[in-house]
């Protein structure tokens, strides 16, 4: 039988319910909105209490509710693509709706600004469109790379993140976060506060620190406490509210139910055979996936990077608060898409969990997934890659993806576990 529902993924997602309801409220108010892309340092917004909405949370709650093709129809309908970067692109498709109110949670308020990192062609040219929106200001930030890859980047970033990142990119993203500002208070009237700043982000590190202690946990546990189906609405929610009390009061929330499942034996899948990690973004339209193969197989999902990233990939000690902002968001793509980066820190999670085998979402825009792959499958670790894009479910057959994974895990992975 498969445990309970976590208590914190349910009051997450009430709070998160109840979060969109004021932020709706406080537009139709006369207050600004902001829409960013997940790479935006969110904390300035956080610290000079501006309302924000995270493009890609959006797009994930669209795909969530099946509305992932109405809006993609809307983009193609205006001869745009609608088939690249669809986590940026159904989003843009929220500002064509003639109807917004009858989206999700009654629509995505117009937003008067956007802020997003020029990471390749398309997703400028995605937040060029919003920028021609009337009443609505696109602000840019570069996206710089680094030609010095640090070893175990995951040591060095809480506390030696200058060396890990280089002062180079960091001198940009820390001048280009002084312009935002600067911005943001001639657009908005709002005032940006260093003590406010630097609480939010002594917030996030309590936070994340939360996060740490229920990643190695779980990676020790065997049989796995809970799923990543479970554990992912339990992180998510609270990371798009990263700076406040009760992001904060959530990680911790969410360890002391895992510490307890733990305690009382509590077990994902009691028969465990095998453990596997998922690579790539939420399947958000088929969250059930994840739970597919427990009964059968008795193969389950332990690790998906969001959790993992939240332990290894924000946590920022010392030195000026706003360069420490720049140092979590320089090399975020790089952590999670960039080999070296990427590749060597997905096979150090998969060996910290013990994983038996990878699934990895592989969709038109890899960004490094033969690396990643290739690295994992050196290391010994069997891997099956799946085509399908997270958020638009068109040319995703789940059956044949189920059918695929169970061959694999007959013939491939469960052998090596007996």
């Amino acid at each position: 039988m498969r445990t309970r529902s976590l208590a914190s993924a349910a009051a997450a997602g009430r709070y998160q319910r109840e979060w969109f309801a004021g932020l709706r409220e406080r537009v139709a108010a006369g207050e600004p909105l902001a829409l960013v892309n997940a790479d935006v340092p969110q904390e300035i917004f956080r610290a000079m209490d501006i309302p924000y909405v995270v493009s890609q949370w959006w797009a994930s709650l669209v795909a969530a509710k099946q509305r992932s093709a109405h809006y993609l129809e809307l983009v193609r309908e205006r001869g745009y693509p609608d088939y690249t970067e669809q986590y940026n692109s159904l989003t843009l498709g929220a500002a064509f709706d003639p109807e917004p109110e009858n989206g999700p949670w009654g629509g995505l308020p117009a937003p008067s600004l956007v802020v997003a990192d020029a990471t390749g062609d398309v997703t400028r040219k995605i937040f060029d469109l919003w920028g021609e929106r009337p009443g609505t200001t696109f602000y840019a930030l570069e996206s710089a790379a680094e030609n010095e890859v640090p070893v175990n980047w995951w040591d060095l970033m809480p506390h030696r993140w200058e060396e890990a990142v280089g002062t180079a990119r960091l001198d940009l993203l820390t001048a280009e976060l002084e312009n935002l500002i600067r911005f943001l208070e001639t657009t908005t009237g709002r005032v940006f506060s260093e003590t406010r700043f630097r609480e939010v982000m002594a917030l996030v590190n309590e936070q994340e620190e939360w996060n740490r202690r229920a990643r190695d946990l779980i990676a020790r546990t065997r049989p796995v406490p809970l799923d990543v189906s479970e554990g992912i609405p339990a992180v998510m929610v609270p990371q798009w509210h990263r700076g406040t009390e009760w992001g904060r009061d959530a990680a911790r929330s969410f360890y002391e139910e895992v510490r307890d499942r733990v305690a009382a034996g509590e077990a994902a899948c009691p028969g465990e055979r095998a453990r596997l990690m998922w690579i790539g973004r939420g399947l958000w339209y088929d969250m059930d996936f994840y739970q597919r193969f427990q009964d059968e197989y008795g193969a389950v999902f332990v690790w998906s990077m969001y959790l993992a990233v939240a332990a290894d990939g924000y946590l920022r000690y010392g030195g000026d608060p706003l360069r420490a902002l720049a140092a979590r968001f320089a090399a975020f793509g790089d952590q999670l898409y960039t080999p070296p980066w990427s590749a060597e820190w997905y096979v150090k999670e998969a060996r910290l969990h013990g994983v038996d085998g990878v699934v990895h979402l592989v969709s038109d825009d890899p960004r490094g997934s033969y690396f990643t792959t290739r690295a994992l499958e050196t290391a010994g670790i069997p891997v099956i890659e799946i085509e399908a894009d997270n958020v638009d479910a068109r040319g995703y057959d789940p059956d044949s993806v189920a059918t695929s994974i169970g061959t694999w895990l007959t013939e491939t992975v469960l052998p090596r576990t007996r």
